[in-house]
């Protein structure tokens, strides 16, 4: 079973299933023992993140810690930053 205990907040995931489907995320906060806030940037922006179940995710082994040292910190970030991030996996997966 896929629980969020799996995941941590800036790991980097492919939705599995919906409108979404093949496109690649970070995971922005953990809601529950289910659900994950993802974003990418572009569609899903910093200020609408989207509510997905894990178990509609493929969950890869990258985790950029940056993204997770920002937040805790309280320091800006921003839409171009999360596209940058996410750009070298968008090319290669």
């Amino acid at each position: 079973m896929d629980l969020t205990s799996d995941v941590t907040i800036g790991q980097v995931v492919k939705s599995r299933a919906g409108r979404d489907k093949g496109k690649i995320f970070l995971i922005l906060d953990i809601i529950d023992s289910e659900h994950v806030f993802i974003v990418d940037g572009d569609l899903r922006k910093l200020d609408n993140p989207k509510k997905k179940k894990i178990k509609h995710l493929i969950v890869y082994n990258t985790v950029l810690p940056e993204l997770k040292y920002k937040l805790d910190n309280k320091m800006k970030i921003n839409n171009a930053y999360i596209r940058k991030l996410l750009e070298p996996f968008n090319k290669s997966f």
